[in-house]
C-alpha cells in the first residue's frame, strides 16, 4: 500500500503549518487546541444531564 492522497494533503498542510507558525510557537499552539477540544467535550457532557435547578413547574 502507497501514501494516499488524504496523507499527502494531511503532510502539505502540516508544512505550511509549520511554515507559518513556526517551531517554537507549534507545541503553544497544540496545547491550546487540546484545551479547546477538553472544554467542547465537557460542555457536550453537561448538555447531556439534566439538570434539576432547569425544570420549572407551572
Amino acid at each position: 500500500m502507497g501514501v494516499g492522497k488524504f496523507e499527502i494533503i494531511v503532510l502539505i498542510v502540516l508544512l505550511i503549518t509549520l511554515l507559518f507558525v513556526g517551531g517554537k510557537k507549534l507545541p503553544e499552539l497544540a496545547r491550546g487546541m487540546g484545551q479547546s477540544v477538553k472544554e467542547l467535550k465537557k460542555g457536550f457532557q453537561d448538555d447531556d444531564e439534566p439538570s434539576k435547578s432547569k425544570t420549572t413547574k407551572k
